[in-house]
């Protein structure tokens, strides 16, 4: 019994066993079919706006463009410490108060102005009104002190400024 024999009496069982190796080899091919194209879909979107796509000098343009951008963000924060330090000295505290300075005179016409920086520096402006005159002060404000007497008034104007 030779070769020919085996085949002939089994050939039934050898076309089912290739039948199945046939399936399987098929499975196989469409399974790795199916993953070159979600590959292929990854890296056409990957190379998407990539002239010759050339993943090489895009890696380096994208490079390039993060040191761009942490210079500049050096150069903002630079900026910003500026303009903090000079916030720092800018009048950013006001408070007012109106009053009557004389009795006869209504309509509280007469005010202060406490105008200050961060630091509680600045001025304090007066104005008083009387039927006849007007009379300005300006007293200067050293870290919420004044080296003049204050009025009830400006003093008001000064803790209100200083509360904001």
């Amino acid at each position: 019994m030779g070769s020919a024999g085996f085949l002939g009496s089994n050939s039934t069982y050898v076309l089912i066993a290739a039948g199945v190796i046939l399936v399987i080899t098929y499975a196989i091919i469409i399974n790795m079919w199916m993953e070159l194209s979600y590959v292929k879909s990854r890296y056409r979107r990957m190379m998407a706006g990539v002239e010759g796509g050339n993943l090489e000098r895009m890696i380096a343009d994208h490079i390039e463009l993060a040191e761009s951008i942490s210079s500049d963000r050096k150069d903002f924060r630079k900026d910003i410490e500026r303009l903090d330090a000079q916030l720092a000295k800018a009048i950013t505290r006001v408070g007012v108060v109106r009053f009557d300075a004389f009795d006869d005179v209504g309509s509280d016409l007469s005010y202060c102005v406490a105008l200050l920086d961060g630091g509680n520096n600045g001025v304090i402006i007066s104005s008083i009104f009387g039927r006849e005159e007007a009379r300005t002060y300006v007293k200067p404000i050293v870290g919420g002190e004044s080296t003049y007497k204050l009025t009830r008034e400006e003093e008001q104007a000064l803790r209100e400024a200083m509360n904001k």
